[in-house]
């Protein structure tokens, strides 16, 4: 699957458990590991890990690697490594606490 539609997958999986405010940026000019990240916001820890877990499930039934899962076991903030794109799916205040949307969008100087 090439990396855009491995991000529209990975959004489409997002949105069928109603992830909130779904931000993708393209990082292909500023990270060698990956093309895309997708960020989103689940109401509470379970929405989190259920949002996360369906990512993976789906993955795997479409045949995908998955190279990494971390922070299953807070469920605060999850990053699920598909190569090309890296999904991290936060609560509200991890994730205006850690702004990677404005981490990812400044330029270097």
């Amino acid at each position: 699957m090439e990396s855009a539609e491995l991000k529209q997958f990975v959004i489409d999986k997002v949105e069928d458990l109603k992830a909130k405010d779904i931000v993708v940026m393209d990082v292909s000019e500023k990270s060698n590991i990956a093309d895309f990240m997708v960020v989103c916001t689940g109401n509470s820890k379970t929405h989190v890990k259920a949002i996360a877990e369906n990512l993976v499930v789906e993955s795997k039934r479409a045949g995908l690697t998955i190279l990494g899962v971390e922070g299953r076991e807070s469920s605060e903030w999850v990053l699920v490594d598909l190569g090309d794109v890296i999904m991290h799916v936060m609560q509200d205040q991890t994730r205006d606490f850690y702004q990677l949307e404005k981490l990812w969008s400044e330029k270097p100087e």
